[in-house]
């Protein structure tokens, strides 16, 4: 049945009862799009489509006829079965033609690998043929393949062999027309063929025949002063003519051609240079190298360079920083600049340069190592370091400071380009850079700074540049004081004289140093400034110097000047840390401070205290304590100081123990010494102020304390004696003075007004043993007592001394002693004895005391029987019969 045939007639006329079934063939079922569910209901939609058109238009409740479907899918089921059949046949067909394919495939590999199979046997054959298979190669016609290599061997040794004869015989005819002719045709003609093996060639040639003739030509090398081989005999005759002289000079010619070929390829290289021809500058590289060892085209190469041809006619170039900049170098307080703009200019042109040429020495020369390494020392040892001592010579002409700055900033800005250098690798970029290369920037780098790193001369330096800062700084403070010192040698009726020629003369001295050639202008003005002095001319000098007392203080802002002037030079040493001698530097750093700041400053204006102080113990007036202020100032310099040390200089010296305990040793021993000075001025403070204390107590009056019967009234109605107001006006005002003048922090304000209170304390105490008191009087005892108790516990003392039954309370003890009756005494007498003077005996303290005796008679009083017994005895009652009994207990 045909794939195309339908149910239906093939007459279109005809119509059949049936509707027409659907149609389709193989080509339906094998396309991609084919959906079963979509193929069923196209063959349910067909079916009902024609059913309808033959219904009509009848009513539609008609009842479901599945005859039209039921139809439908058996004329679908036939047609299935047939196409069914058809892909059968065609299943069977094509599973014949793939069995026989497969068998004809099969045969053809069997026949291909029976062909590998014979080839492999053949090659192996070949193989074991040409190695003999070690059979002797007499019996194998194989064997023939051996004897082929050795005869392969044997004519590469004979061609080597040919070469050499040519060689030898070009050679002998090169010494030929040496020695007889005079001239090197043939070596001429080879050098001028061209080609790079040529020129190699005549090189090597060139520099055999010096050899033969140093060997069959002496003399020639004797009339130039060359050796001669004593072991050559008499066949050197062979250019010798009959008079024994010689037809030739074999040197000088040899010479002259070798001479001409190194021009030759010297103009060559510099030809391929200007013409960026890398390759060929790598030939003539090699012929030179070969030739001479290079030397000749890498100075070629080094000083036909642009960058060298253009900076040599600027090395004339004036350092081109304005003088306002390096005036601002030169000031210690400044900000220090940057690097000098020619030589930064200098630099950042240097690092390009460099850069670039190292791709093309790696590409040019074959030894680019070697040539790299003369390129940066002829830059670093013309270049840059011709620019560096124009500008440090220039900084040195201005001052000491300008040019240990511009050495810094100098050093550290060529130190940035040589580990720039480092970082880009030049001819190894982008690889690392080689060790070899990485050892000529560091040494390089090195011997630009050695003559200003030698020995001690950079640390000698600094030390004179501190030196001259502080001498300036100081210059006002150190004449008030020698002023000071030399006026208290003088007769007093000079002093006024002697002074302000002391002055004058400290000045012209200063100046006159100044002025010297070792000083340049900026750096005098700068000092002067320092000073506090004015550059005058010759017709005004000298001119007066105007001291102050503020000029013979310590400031704590010039001490900050100086500590930062230090932490610079420090700073500056470790920066550039040339050497291994930190620990050296430093040290010589610390006995330069402790001498200007420690020895100069702070002990001279201690020392200055010290002698006011020492002065007012024997005043006659007022003691005055102007000095006070000038010890906080010194106690606060002296920290500030201390703590530069321990933090700056003494931890750089951690590496050389020695170096470090001395250097601790000397910051000790200057610190102790500035304590002790600091403790004998408050010592003789607290002298100072007692003496005036027991000064002011002898002027009480003998009646301040026994009034007459008429004064009663007015007396009682005062609050203290005179001389007790006098004492508590000249205390507070000690106190605030001490609470102004000394530092708040740390003990010495305490400890200080703890040993005014009981010296004071004590005065007292002996004071009012020496009057005589009526009943009247006892009452203004009491009143003086208790201002004096209440006024010294008002200070900031030791609490056990303010303390209720403290040391102090002896003195309100020693008031009621006057005022309280006979029997009233009695029992405080028999009080203090039942709690067996249980109250805390302070009577003596630093030296000071109240009495020498054991028994403690008044609770919580520190009085013994003696005291007591001299206190009741000054009452004016002290005759009557019940007083007499009080005493006769004790």
């Amino acid at each position: 049945m045909p794939d195309n045939a339908s149910i239906n007639s093939s007459n279109p006329a005809s119509r059949s009862v049936y509707p027409k079934g659907p149609s389709f063939t193989l080509e339906d079922f094998s396309n991609r799009d084919f959906i079963v569910k979509e193929f069923i209901e196209s063959l349910s939609d067909s079916a009902i489509s024609n059913r309808r058109s033959t219904i009509g238009s009848a009513s539609g409740n008609q009842p479901f006829d599945p005859k039209p479907l039921i139809r439908t899918f058996e004329n679908a089921q036939r047609r299935l079965g047939e196409l069914s059949g058809d892909l059968e046949i065609k299943e069977n067909e094509l599973s014949a033609a793939a069995r026989r394919a497969e068998a004809q495939h099969a045969q053809n590999v069997s026949s291909l690998g029976r062909k590998l199979k014979q080839t492999i046997d053949s090659f192996q054959q070949l193989d074991t043929s040409l190695n003999g298979a070690g059979l002797p190669s007499s019996e194998v016609t194989g064997g023939t393949g051996n004897m082929a290599v050795e005869t392969g061997k044997r004519l590469e040794e004979l061609d080597r062999q040919r070469r050499r004869a040519l060689d030898a015989h070009f050679l002998l005819e090169c010494w030929d027309g040496v020695c007889n002719r005079g001239d090197l045709t043939l070596l001429e003609n080879l050098r001028r063929s061209g080609s790079g093996e040529a020129k190699v060639r005549s090189a090597h040639i060139a520099r055999q025949l010096l050899r033969i003739s140093q060997r069959l030509d002496p003399k020639s090398w004797d009339e130039s002063g060359g050796k001669t081989n004593g072991a050559f005999d008499s066949s050197s005759s062979l250019n010798e003519d009959a008079d024994g002289g010689s037809k030739r000079n074999t040197r000088e010619i040899i010479e002259k051609f070798s001479e001409t070929l190194e021009k030759d390829l010297l103009k060559q290289f510099d030809d391929f240079y200007r013409k960026a021809n890398f390759e060929g500058m790598k030939d003539c590289a090699t012929v030179l190298q070969d030739f001479n060892g290079g030397s000749s085209v890498i100075a070629l190469f080094v000083n036909q360079h642009q960058f060298f041809i253009d900076r040599s006619q600027l090395v004339t170039e004036e350092v081109g920083v304005d003088p306002e900049s390096w005036e601002k170098l030169a000031d210690p307080d400044a900000e220090p600049l940057k690097v000098e703009p020619s030589l930064q200019s200098l630099i950042d042109e240097v690092k390009v340069v460099v850069q670039e040429e190292s791709a093309i020495i790696k590409r040019a020369f074959p030894y680019y190592e070697q040539v790299l390494g003369k390129f940066l020392q002829r830059v670093f040892q013309q270049s840059i370091q011709q620019r560096l001592e124009m500008v440090l010579d220039n900084a040195s002409s201005v001052s000491l400071l300008a040019f240990l700055r511009s050495l810094q900033s100098s050093r550290n800005y060529i130190g940035a380009l040589v580990d720039d250098l480092k970082l880009h690798g030049l001819t190894e970029h982008p690889d690392p850079i080689s060790s070899q290369t990485a050892l000529v920037l560091d040494q390089q780098l090195e011997d630009l700074f050695i003559p200003y790193f030698a020995g001690s001369s950079y640390i000698e330096r600094e030390k004179k540049n501190l030196e001259e800062l502080y001498t300036s700084l100081l210059f006002k403070f150190t004449t008030f004081h020698a002023r000071r010192k030399k006026a208290a040698t003088t007769f007093m009726a000079s002093l006024a004289k002697s002074g302000t020629e002391f002055l004058a003369s400290a000045r012209d001295a200063y100046i006159n140093r100044l002025e010297s050639s070792e000083y340049s202008p900026t750096q005098r003005r700068m000092l002067l400034q320092l000073a506090g002095l004015r550059e005058s001319s010759d017709s005004q000098r000298p001119s007066e110097v105007k001291l102050t007392e503020e000029d013979g203080l310590l400031s704590l802002s010039d001490a900050k000047r100086m500590l930062k002037w230090l932490a610079e030079a420090v700073g500056r040493g470790l920066e550039l840390s040339v050497n291994n001698e930190t620990s050296r530097d430093v040290s010589a750093l610390l006995n330069l401070l402790l001498s200007m700041m420690g020895e100069g400053y702070i002990e001279v204006c201690l020392d200055a205290a010290l002698d006011a102080a020492t002065s007012q113990e024997t005043a006659k007036n007022e003691p005055d304590f102007a000095y006070l202020p000038g010890v906080r100032s010194a106690i606060g310099v002296t920290n500030l100081m201390v703590m530069c040390i321990n933090t700056v200089l003494i931890p750089l010296a951690a590496g050389n123990i020695t170096a470090r305990r001395e250097m601790e040793k000397k910051t000790n021993l200057t610190t102790m010494r500035i304590e002790e000075k600091i403790n004998t001025i408050e010592q003789k403070t607290i002298d100072a102020v007692l003496t005036w204390v027991g000064k002011l107590l002898s002027g009480q009056k003998k009646n301040d304390f026994r009034p007459k019967e008429g004064d009663n009234a007015a007396w009682l109605e005062k609050l203290q004696t005179p001389t007790c107001a006098s004492i508590c006006t000249f205390l507070t005002r000690v106190q605030n003075l001490a609470l102004s003048s000394l530092p708040s922090s740390g003990p010495n304000v305490r400890q200080l007004l703890t040993e005014i209170a009981f010296g004071a304390r004590n005065l007292l105490l002996e004071h009012f043993k020496r009057f005589v008191v009526n009943g009247t009087g006892g009452l203004m005892v009491t009143k003086d007592m208790t201002q004096y108790t209440d006024l010294l516990k008002s200070w900031d003392i030791d609490e056990q001394v303010k303390a209720p039954g403290g040391a102090l309370d002896v003195l309100l003890e020693v008031g009621s002693l006057f005022v309280i009756g006979s029997e009233a005494l009695r029992e405080r007498i028999r009080g203090g004895a039942n709690t067996g003077g249980s109250g805390n005996n302070a009577g003596a303290r630093s030296g000071r005391g109240g009495g020498g005796g054991t028994t403690q008679v008044g609770a919580g009083a520190g009085l013994n029987v003696q005291e007591v017994r001299a206190y009741v005895s000054r009452r004016e009652d002290s005759n009557t019969a019940a007083v007499q009994n009080v005493l006769n207990v004790l």
